[in-house]
C-alpha cells in the first residue's frame, strides 16, 4: 500500500468513530503528515461541532510545520458556511501545500467546489484515493444525496423452519427467536442508523420500545405505519421519549410534543411515499424491522440496500412465514446459536 492509500485508510478508520453521531453530516477523518510522520489527526464527532480537518489542525503542536505538510481527508473539504466555517479556508489560511482527498462530496453545497477553491489557491490537490472505500464509509450520506432517499436496511429473524412469528403469542410479548447476544447486536445497529420502521401489527402484537436499551448509543427516530389509527395511545411508541413519525391516511390528526403524523395515500403504492416522508425529515438511513407485510412490500419494489437475516435455533409448529426473498447472501457467520446472513442489493 503506497503512502497516500495508507494515510487515507487511517482517515477512514478515524471517521468510523463518528458512526451514528454525525447525522445529518457525513463521517470524515483527517490526517496531517510531515516528512512521512503523522503530526495531527482528527475526525468529525457531531453535527454543529468542528469538522475533521479542524480537529486535525488543532492537534498539531508545531503549526509552523503545516506549510510543509500534506493533509489527508476521506471526503472533499467543505467550501460553504454552515454551522461551522469552510474547511477550505482553514487549509488556505495555514498554507498547507498538499491536499489528498478520498472522494468528492455529493452534497450540492460542495460537489467539487471545495476542490476547485483549493486549486485556485495554488494548492496541490489529489483526488480519488481509496475512493470505493470512502464511498462505502458514507453509503448513507451518499445514497441520501444521490438517490434522494435514505439508505434502507431490512432486518428480520426467522425460525429453523422459516417462521418470523407464531400464530398465537399468548402472554409473551414479543416472542424471541434469537439469542440475547443477537438482540444486543441489533440494538448496536439501531444506535448506528437514524431511524427504525415497523408496521401496525408489529406494534399491536409486541408493544416495542424500538430503542437501544441493550447498547449505549442514540435511540433511532421511530417510524410507524398506522393507516387507520389502530395503535393504542398507551403504547410504548407514544411515550414522547424519542421523535416518532406515524404514517397514516388521517391528515386531521394533531401532532403532539414529540410525535408527528404524516398522511399518505394508501390506495397507491406506499413504499415510495414512505421514503418521500423520510427524505422530507432528512433521514439518511432506516432499519425496517417488520412485520411481514411491510418487509415484503419493500422487497417486492426492490427498495432496499442491505438485508440482515437471522436464523434462530428454534422451531414453531405453525406461524407467519418469513418474507419471500430470493437473493444470494453476501456473507454468513455463526453468532452463538444463531446463523446470521448479510445481503447486499447490487441492483
Amino acid at each position: 500500500m503506497n503512502s497516500n492509500k495508507k494515510y487515507i485508510q487511517r482517515c477512514i478508520d478515524l471517521a468510523k468513530n463518528g458512526l451514528g453521531t454525525t447525522y445529518p453530516n457525513p463521517m470524515v477523518g483527517s490526517v496531517i503528515v510531515h516528512n512521512n510522520t503523522i503530526i495531527g489527526e482528527g475526525w468529525h464527532k457531531k453535527a454543529g461541532e468542528a469538522h475533521a480537518e479542524v480537529n486535525a489542525v488543532n492537534s498539531v503542536k508545531d503549526k509552523s510545520l503545516l506549510t510543509e505538510a500534506t493533509i489527508y481527508v476521506s471526503l472533499e473539504p467543505c467550501s460553504h458556511y454552515g454551522k461551522t466555517p469552510p474547511c477550505c479556508d482553514l487549509i488556505i489560511k495555514h498554507k498547507i501545500p498538499n491536499v489528498v482527498i478520498g472522494t468528492v462530496d455529493p452534497n450540492n453545497k460542495v460537489a467539487g467546489s471545495g476542490i476547485k477553491r483549493l486549486m485556485e489557491a495554488g494548492i496541490n490537490v489529489t483526488v480519488g484515493v481509496l475512493e470505493t472505500e470512502c464511498n462505502e464509509l458514507n453509503k448513507r450520506f451518499f445514497t441520501f444525496h444521490r438517490k434522494k432517499r435514505p439508505y434502507i436496511i431490512l432486518k428480520w429473524a426467522e425460525t429453523l423452519n422459516g417462521f418470523i412469528a407464531p400464530l398465537e403469542r399468548n402472554e409473551q410479548k414479543p416472542v424471541w427467536i434469537t439469542s440475547k447476544y443477537s438482540r444486543q447486536l441489533v440494538h448496536k445497529w439501531r444506535s448506528e442508523e437514524q431511524a427504525i420502521l415497523v408496521g401496525t401489527q408489529t406494534v399491536i402484537d409486541d408493544n416495542p420500545k424500538l430503542d437501544t436499551r441493550d447498547w449505549k448509543g442514540n435511540n433511532p427516530i421511530r417510524v410507524i405505519i398506522d393507516r387507520n389509527n389502530r395503535i393504542p395511545k398507551h403504547s410504548n411508541i407514544f411515550n414522547n421519549q424519542v421523535k416518532t413519525i406515524v404514517i397514516c391516511d388521517l391528515s386531521a390528526i394533531k401532532n403532539t410534543e414529540n410525535c408527528i403524523f404524516e398522511s399518505i395515500d394508501f390506495k397507491k403504492e406506499i413504499t415510495s411515499q414512505i421514503i418521500e416522508v423520510l427524505y422530507k425529515h432528512d433521514i439518511q438511513s432506516v432499519i425496517i424491522e417488520g412485520g411481514l407485510q411491510t418487509l415484503q412490500a419493500f422487497i417486492n419494489n426492490n427498495l432496499w440496500d442491505e438485508a440482515f437475516v437471522f436464523k434462530g435455533n428454534i422451531i414453531f409448529k405453525e406461524g407467519i412465514k418469513a418474507p419471500v426473498f430470493a437473493q444470494n447472501y453476501f456473507s454468513k457467520e455463526q453468532l452463538r446459536e444463531d446463523e446470521f446472513k448479510r445481503y447486499k442489493n447490487h441492483d
